[in-house]
Formats: C-alpha cells, sequence, structure tokens
C-alpha cells in the first residue's frame, strides 16, 4: 500500500471510524477482502459487516478496489484507502484556536498547538499534492539532548533561536516559496510513562 495521508477534518467522518467493529473492518481492510470473507473472519452475519462497510465507504475511509463475477452475483473487494488516518487535532475541542495567540515559547499548551496546526497543514497540503500526483518537499530534524538543569534548557533555547535567525536571514529570499520552521522540545518519555 502505498504511503500518503488520509485527512479527517470532519467530526461525522471521523465518528464514523470510532465505533469498535468499524475500527476492526479498517485494520483488517489493510489487505483487500470482501464482505464476505471479513464476515467469515470475525464469525458475524454478512448484512451487519456490509452495513458498517457501506457506512466506512460513504466516509470515504474505505475503497472498491476490485469487482468480481461469483456465483451469478458482483462481489465487491474493498480495502482502507492507501495511507496513514490523521484526525485533526481541533476536531476534538471547540473553535480554531491560533498557536500565535498564547505565544509563550516555554507553555506545553503552546507546543501542543503548534503541534496541532502543523499536522493540520502538513496533512492537508499533503492530501492535495498526492491529488495532483506531486510530491510535497518536507524536512524533519530531530534530536535527543540531556539538560544538566532546568536553566540549560533556556540557555539551548536562546542558542538555537539565535542560530536559526542567522540561517533564516542567510537563505532568506523574497522571491522563493515560504516555508514555516517549527522546532519544540520536550522531555522524551521513559519507559513506563506511556500506556
Amino acid at each position: 500500500m502505498s504511503g500518503g495521508i488520509n485527512y479527517l477534518e470532519d467530526p461525522d467522518r471521523v465518528l464514523t471510524a470510532l465505533p469498535p467493529l468499524r475500527r476492526q473492518l479498517l485494520a483488517l481492510l489493510r489487505e483487500p477482502a470482501s464482505a464476505t470473507q471479513l464476515a467469515a473472519r470475525l464469525d458475524l452475519p454478512r448484512q451487519r459487516v456490509n452495513y458498517h462497510l457501506r457506512a466506512l465507504e460513504t466516509a470515504g475511509l474505505i475503497e472498491v478496489v476490485e469487482l468480481r463475477q461469483r456465483r451469478g452475483c458482483v462481489e465487491r473487494i474493498l480495502r482502507v484507502k492507501p495511507g496513514a488516518l490523521v484526525v485533526d487535532p481541533a476536531v476534538m475541542r471547540e473553535g480554531d484556536t491560533d498557536p500565535a495567540a498564547s505565544h509563550d515559547q516555554y507553555a506545553a499548551e503552546h507546543l501542543v498547538e503548534v503541534a496541532a496546526a502543523t499536522v493540520r497543514d502538513v496533512a492537508r497540503m499533503q492530501g492535495k499534492a498526492a491529488e495532483s500526483g506531486k510530491k510535497l518537499l518536507t524536512f524533519t530534524i530531530e534530536a535527543d539532548v540531556r539538560f544538566a538543569r532546568p536553566a540549560a534548557a533556556r540557555e539551548f533555547t536562546d542558542e538555537l533561536t539565535e542560530a536559526i535567525t542567522e540561517l533564516v536571514a542567510r537563505y532568506e529570499d523574497a522571491d522563493g516559496r515560504p516555508y514555516r520552521i517549527v522546532v519544540g522540545g520536550h522531555p522524551r518519555p521513559v519507559k513506563g510513562d506511556q500506556p
């Protein structure tokens, strides 16, 4: 299955994918299958499976990949749409907040807002690029660092800000395509911190 992003920003589409049976169907449909095959695997009536498959198809989460003639009927072979399923973080909160509105570069809330905006923007652009047969040029830099004391994190942030400001000034071209640079840091989860 090819990469890409299936971006969900409509709460109704997200709700369609939430019931346990539908999540199970989405997982099984990573490999193409018919309603009959899925019903047999789940030991459920085919009509019940078909009901949920129609809801997932209407929501645009699965697609028909093949039609097969079988005993005088047409059997539909389905699969989950290729790519990662990404839910817009704003779906779970009222209104769309602007990350710049609470611009405290040391606040965890600001980091979460910036990360959510990045997910939203990149997923939307990736979807449009894929529709037009183009690739979206992005880059990611990740690193781990251990700070000896809390003040060192602020000193590091100040130095990093200075370095990025110098790089931006060196590469800035008024006629070039604008890029957004996001740098964030958070404590790395330790085993046992995650569920």
